[in-house]
């Protein structure tokens, strides 16, 4: 096989892998102008859809927490599910590279996902947010009350909880690639992603 035949068939490869998500992206920028918010802080995602949290400014995380104890990740009331944790994402330095830092997560359930930013106070002064709010099934379970109880909480930063963690079978996925690239699959076109590396492995491999 001829190397250009090589070459295109391990480049196609990798977009076929990128791709085949069915579901949609969801961007929610992270830290918008200076502010301490996701934007938008309240979304609605379908099973298959990929929420894609964009790290703009400051050094903030995503990290997932139950309604009832805002600003404390899950992990620590529901050993069974640890949670989804970002880890600080220092926007400047990813803007230094030309890169913005994201975080994506797929959504394989309709349930509320709570998340707040676990740096310093941010999450008692309002940085939170919900995917799928369900005030019809619990009408006091909203984003406002969420806010209400985050505004007397005491943020416990997650520890031992590693980027790309589970919780209940949803999985988050950390790449410093721009966010309007991204594909369905949660990947940039442009990410250094582990499919991505294997194919310019063997790209390399074949130009020895």
């Amino acid at each position: 096989m001829q190397f250009s035949t090589l070459v295109f068939a391990a480049l196609a490869s990798l977009a076929s892998a990128q791709t085949t998500s069915t579901g949609k992206m969801i961007a929610v920028t992270v830290g918008i102008n200076g502010t301490l918010k996701f934007s938008p802080d309240n979304i609605k995602a379908s099973v298959g859809d990929m929420v894609q949290f964009q790290f703009v400014a400051g050094n903030h995380t995503a990290t997932q927490s139950n309604f009832d104890n805002p600003c404390q990740p899950l992990s620590m009331h529901n050993a069974s599910a640890t949670g989804f944790h970002s880890g600080f994402q220092p926007a400047a330095a990813s803007k230094a590279m030309g890169m913005t830092s994201v975080y994506t997560i797929p959504i394989n359930d309709t349930k509320p996902i709570w998340v707040y930013c676990a740096q310093g106070k941010h999450c008692e002064a309002g940085m939170v947010m919900v995917i799928n709010e369900n005030t019809a099934a619990n009408s006091s379970r909203s984003l406002d009350a969420y806010k209400k109880l985050a505004a007397g909480a005491s943020t416990v930063v997650p520890s031992g909880n590693a980027a790309n963690s589970s919780t209940g079978g949803t999985t988050g996925t950390t790449t410093g690639a721009p966010g309007a690239s991204a594909t369905a699959a949660g990947m940039s076109l442009a990410a250094p992603s582990t499919v991505g590396l294997a194919a310019i492995a063997a790209v390399a491999l074949l130009m020895i």
